[in-house]
Formats: C-alpha cells, sequence, structure tokens
C-alpha cells in the first residue's frame, strides 16, 4: 500500500494532464508541482524563507552530494535535512545515478554498484542500491529514489537494454534496503529512446509496491521531439494510482508540453542556472538583462508579476548588477524565476480543475516560447549545422542572417533565403489578408485558406499561430471558424524540418507532426481545422472547399512551371465560381501577372518580402477588394506602360499570331477601364 494517500483529482478533456495531491511526512503536495533544486542542502542564492515566499513546496537534494559532504553522520546528529537546512516541508532525494553517470572518468560499474573517488578528499566510496537508501534514510527525505544505471538517451539498444535490467535489478534491491521506512520510494523507468525497452521497464516496475515512478534517462541528448514522444509513451505505461516524476525537465515549455503527457512532477537547475546568466522568464518572453536595451529601462521585470523584485526593482538596476556581475543580481532573478515556475503551474493546475486545460495549454505555448532575442539588434550566432542534414532532394540550409531554411539541391533553389521563414510568411501572406481581423468577423461561416505549396509549413503555421494568438488575447470573442487545406507533392520538406525543429522554431507545436501522420489535426476549441492532401495539386483541388484566400506558394516558374500557367489559374478561378476570393503569392514578375489578368483576375501589388521590392495580390472579384480590411492598390496605368515596355509582354508559348489580340484582352482588362 502506497506511503502517500495518493488522490487523482482530474484528468483533464481532450489531454492526458492531471491534478493529484499526496501526503508526505513533511506535508501535503499537490501536483503539478515544480521542485527547485537543492543539491548540498541549499538552493543556489537563496534561503528557505524566500524559498518558501516564492512559493515552494517540495525541494530536492542529492545524495551523491550529501554523501561527500557534509557526510550521513551529520544528519544523524541533526535527525534530518529538515532540521539541518531549517525547511519544514517536504524533500526528494535523488539517489546520486545522474552524478555517477556524469564522471564517466571517474568511476568503475558493475552488479555491486558504482566505485568512485570523492571530489572532497580523494577517498573511494561504493554507491550501491543499498548504502544509496540507507544515506537517503540518514537524510531523512520525504521521498527517496532509487539507484539506477543513468546513460544518454542516444545510446544504441543493447547498451540500453543492459542498463535497464541492471537499473531493475538496483531496484528491487532498493526496496528490499527501503524495509518498513515510512519514507517513500520511487522507481525509474529507463529505456532511453527506444519504445519497446521504455514499455517493458515500466510494465516491469509498476508490479512493484513503489509509491511513485520517475520517468529517467531523457534530458540527456535527445531532441524535444523526441522527449515528447517517450515521455507521452511511459505514462501510458506507468500506472494511474501513483505520481508520476520526469526527472531532470526542465524549461517552462517542456513542463507545460509533459504535463499535457501525463506527468505531475518536476525538478531542474534552469531557475537559478539562468538567474545567475541574467535570464528571466516573464509572462511575455524570456529577458536577457545582459542586453544593452535595458539599460535605461524604468519598468518592472514583469509588470504582471508581484514578487519582491518585481515590486522594488527596474529593469535598468537589474541590467546594472548583471552586467557588474553582482550577487544581489543573481538573487533578484532567482526569485523571480521560482515565483515564475510555482505561478505556471499553479495556473496549470487551476485550469486542469476546471477542465479549461487544453485550451490553456493551446495558447499558453506562444508566452514560453519567446525571446527578447527573437528580433535582435544584431544578428545572433546560428547554431552551428555540422555537415548538411539530408532527406531526398533537400537539406537544411543555414541563412548567414541567423536562421534556417530548406533547399532543394537538385535546383538550388533556397525556401526563404532573406527572411527567416516565419517573418516573411507573416508578412507575406497573414498581415496581407488581414486574417486577425477577419476571424473575428461576426459570422459563422467558414473561412477556407488553402495552402497551396506546403513546403516546411511556414505558411500554414504562420495562419495556425494568429489564430492561436487571437484565441488567447480575446476568449470571450466568437471567432469565425477556419479550415485550412494544404496542398504538397512532396513531404520530405517537412518531414525533414519537423524532424530538426531547433532549427525551425515555428514548428515547435503538435500539429505539424500529428498532420504528418493523420493528414488532418483539429484545435482543441473545434475552431480551426487542418487538413492535408498530399499528391498533386491540380489532380487534388477540385475536392476541397471553395477557398476565401488562397497562399499561392510553390516553388518558382522555373521549378512548378505547371501551377504557374493561364490554365492552372483559369481552373481555379473556375472552382472558386461565383465566390469572391483572393490570392497571394511572392511572385512578381510580369509574366505571373499578366496571366491572372488573362484569366481575369483583378491584379494588385503586394508587399516587399525581402528579395523582392513588390509581391502580388490577386481577387477573383472587384467585391473583395472593396471588403478587404486593408486593400492592396490594383495596377493601374503605370504598370500598364511598364507591361508594353516590357521582354516579358506575352505568355511563355504564345503564338506570334495571338500576341495582338492577347495585348488588346489585357488593356481591355475592366481594372484598368478608368
Amino acid at each position: 500500500m502506497s506511503r502517500l494517500n495518493f488522490k487523482l483529482e482530474k484528468t483533464a478533456r481532450g489531454s492526458k494532464a492531471r491534478a493529484t495531491r499526496f501526503q508526505t511526512l513533511h506535508g501535503e503536495v499537490q501536483t503539478p508541482i515544480f521542485m527547485p533544486v537543492g543539491t548540498q542542502a541549499t538552493v543556489k542564492s537563496m534561503n528557505m524563507e524566500r524559498m518558501k515566499e516564492v512559493g515552494s513546496n517540495v525541494l530536492l537534494a542529492n545524495t551523491y552530494h550529501l554523501l561527500l559532504r557534509p557526510g550521513p553522520e551529520v544528519f544523524r546528529k541533526f535527525g534530518g535535512i529538515h532540521n539541518f537546512m531549517n525547511w519544514d516541508r517536504p524533500v526528494l532525494t535523488d539517489s546520486g545515478g545522474f552524478q555517477i553517470f556524469s564522471l564517466p572518468e571517474e568511476r568503475k560499474m558493475n552488479e555491486d554498484g558504482a566505485r568512485f573517488k570523492s571530489y572532497v578528499d580523494g577517498t573511494s566510496h561504493l554507491l550501491s542500491p543499498e548504502s544509496s537508501i540507507g544515506m537517503q534514510k540518514d537524510i531523512g527525505s520525504d521521498i527517496m529514489m532509487v539507484l539506477d544505471q543513468c546513460i544518454p538517451s542516444t545510446a544504441p539498444h543493447d547498451q540500453t537494454e543492459a542498463a535497464m535490467h541492471l537499473t531493475h535489478r538496483w531496484a528491487e534491491r532498493s526496496l528490499r534496503a527501503r524495509g518498513d521506512s515510512p519514507q517513500a520510494l520511487f522507481g525509474i523507468v529507463q529505456g532511453a529512446c527506444h519504445q519497446d525497452l521504455r514499455i517493458k521497464s515500466a510494465e516491469f516496475l509498476r508490479e512493484f509496491p513503489f509509491d511513485g515512478l520517475a520517468i529517467g534517462g531523457l534530458a540527456v541528448g535527445e531532441t524535444h521531439e523526441e522527449r515528447y514522444r517517450f515521455t507521452d509513451l511511459a505514462t501510458d505505461h506507468m500506472p494511474t494510482d501513483r505520481p508520476r516524476y520526469l526527472m531532470g525537465v526542465g524549461t517552462p515549455i517542456d513542463i507545460l508540453e509533459a504535463v499535457h503527457r501525463g506527468v505531475d512532477m518536476f525538478d531542474c537547475i534552469i531557475p537559478s542556472q539562468l538567474a545567475q546568466r541574467g535570464v528571466a522568464f516573464t509572462s511575455q518572453r524570456k529577458i536577457r538583462l545582459r542586453r544593452g536595451a535595458y539599460k535605461l529601462a524604468e519598468e518592472p521585470l514583469d509588470a504582471s508579476c508581484s514578487c519582491h523584485t518585481c515590486q522594488n526593482y527596474s529593469r535598468a538596476y537589474l541590467h546594472h548588477l548583471v552586467k557588474s556581475d553582482e550577487n544581489l543580481g543573481w538573487q533578484l532573478l532567482s526569485i523571480h524565476n521560482f515565483t515564475f515556475y510555482h505561478r505556471l503551474m499553479a495556473e496549470i493546475r487551476e485550469h486542469i480543475l476546471a477542465d479549461t486545460f487544453a485550451e490553456y495549454y493551446e495558447h499558453k505555448r506562444h508566452n514560453l516560447v519567446g525571446d527578447d532575442e527573437d528580433n535582435p539588434v544584431t544578428p545572433p550566432k546560428r547554431n552551428a549545422v555540422r555537415g548538411p542534414i539530408r532527406l531526398g532532394d533537400y537539406e537544411i540550409h543555414p541563412a548567414p542572417q541567423g536562421f534556417s531554411s530548406i533547399k532543394q539541391m537538385s535546383s538550388g533553389e533556397v525556401m526563404h533565403s532573406v527572411n527567416a521563414p516565419e517573418e516573411e510568411a507573416n508578412r507575406l501572406y497573414v498581415e496581407q489578408s488581414a486574417l486577425a481581423s477577419r476571424l473575428m468577423e461576426d459570422t459563422d461561416r467558414e473561412l477556407v485558406i488553402w495552402d497551396v505549396g506546403l513546403g516546411a509549413a511556414s505558411n500554414a503555421m504562420a495562419a495556425l499561430h494568429c489564430f492561436e494568438k487571437v484565441h488567447a488575447e480575446r476568449p470571450e470573442t466568437k471567432l469565425r471558424p477556419v479550415r485550412l487545406v494544404s496542398f504538397e507533392c512532396d513531404l520530405d520538406p517537412l518531414k525533414l524540418a519537423a524532424g530538426h525543429a531547433a532549427y525551425f522554431p515555428h514548428l515547435r507545436h503538435s500539429a505539424p507532426h500529428q498532420l504528418l501522420k493523420h493528414n488532418s489535426w483539429k484545435h482543441v476549441s473545434g475552431l480551426f481545422h487542418w487538413e492535408l492532401h498530399p499528391g498533386d495539386f491540380l489532380e487534388k483541388f477540385a475536392a476541397t472547399a471553395v477557398p476565401n484566400i488562397i497562399y499561392y506558394d510553390p516553388f518558382s516558374q522555373k521549378t512548378d512551371s505547371p501551377l504557374w500557367t493561364a490554365d492552372t489559374f483559369r481552373q481555379i478561378a473556375k472552382h472558386i465560381g461565383d465566390h469572391s476570393a483572393e490570392l497571394y503569392t511572392y511572385s512578381a514578375a510580369t509574366s505571373v501577372r499578366v496571366t491572372l489578368l488573362e484569366v481575369r483576375f483583378y491584379v494588385a501589388e503586394g508587399v516587399g518580402s525581402g528579395p523582392k521590392a513588390t509581391t502580388t495580390v490577386a481577387f477573383t472579384h472587384p467585391d473583395g477588394i472593396k471588403q478587404h480590411p486593408a486593400p492592396p492598390e490594383l495596377l493601374g496605368a503605370d504598370w500598364l506602360g511598364r507591361w508594353s515596355r516590357s521582354s516579358s509582354q506575352y505568355p511563355v508559348g504564345l503564338p506570334k499570331s495571338a500576341e495582338e489580340s492577347f495585348g488588346h484582352l489585357i488593356r481591355n482588362h475592366p481594372q484598368f477601364s478608368d
């Protein structure tokens, strides 16, 4: 029977997120919970009074370090860690397995345990399951962890399987060593990034009377997507009647994603570690106080925060402390960061209990990934790409400006060669189409957006992020339903980018991964439906909903020439019929504009997109121009004069005999009648 009197209070609708509570020897714990790391019986730069003020309820200490200094005799003298460090709330102790893993050159490991030399005095120690539990008993923690063999999450299958079986044997020995102690004990699920081993480990450990189970061996080398996937997999096979703890994680976004996948408990050094570096988390974005932009900033760190730091100090003063390497800066930023983490956990719990977590999760992610260096004064150093990362005919292309794009190797063409993909998508497609204001139109009619040329999903994700931003900022406003229809003949660009989302911030979202898996994704609100039609656009579009907006972004006329012909645009116009629709494209080529005019689109000049001074917007009906929230200017007499002198005056392949009648057709287009 569990020593924790565990209670599952609520599982959120549309999510695996849980609100639970359990009782330890030093008080009740409500989850989800973040546990600050007090490795050596202290949280760096903080005292225990401050830790309570910022909202901490459980602290984590480390058996390995406390074994070496101050040693078990000190804890026996003081009756445990609580009296020793003046903390009357729960404490969880790690077993020391991760620290042993971190010293591969300084230890020897076998069935008995790990033998290593002390970094304090050079003496030799054996950390075994029995000695680890014995030390944790002396420490007097409320929750103890079994000794495990931690290996890199990217380790090969045979090495991982051997470490997993050793961890299982050590777990059984740890359980026997615990005996009748009233302290709780958690087992640790291992298996690195191997699906069969993760399942096997969880299924093995859940049969033993552990008071909770932890997920170990993540955040040690895998990608974010792998971490999310294997967390999700592990919780699927862990019991529902015990706490679940993801060890060593992490950033606010990692925590939110893990809660969504059914995790209850977290620990990480990030709040204090980043505070030491001058970094603070705020309700809007992450802020780096070393930046000169804050030298004269009078406002508080976060206007929505009530912590001691935000109530008493300006960004300018914090900038000064950080630049001067004053310890007070570290302390003040730690106070704020811990407050931010605990407030985040309280918000998450509140939404789980209110059954609104799924909606909260969808909009909160935008706040948690923002960074004040997203738009830096000088371009940041880009992440080094060690050798080309490729899939099929495509490779990741690092731009000198600090972002990454996808390059087609056969043609040499780069998707978004000058501006960051998400920046160009917003400017050219989302903002030009006034999507945010159209979402708030008072109508139940579905807004249908065609995304022609999905590529790495830059335009589609820009539209989705716009929807989620409006949905988050105006929860009381009834939004217009959206159907986003993406067409793509080759999914390798998206697969490549989604598999390396560290280079593509716009893809750090569940939607593109679900789209690749199911050809469909729906927002939890039910108001945004994204569907994928893989294959030839010319064969697919006639069976889809009539669009209101078309984001037309296939490769160039040279690479995708069939998609730029008059016949293609004529078929699109025929499918739209009498409805009003508009088309946005990056091309400003005279040949493209004249082709659109030929099939009776009304053509306007669009905004510049970095590599091009202008782009193109086309309407199927003049009423569409009048109804547009920010109508662009139609091409006029000036353009017509330039066209008459252009070397690209006629479509490719137009017979010489047809040039005169074609010119007459263009000059007599209704948009030039005035």
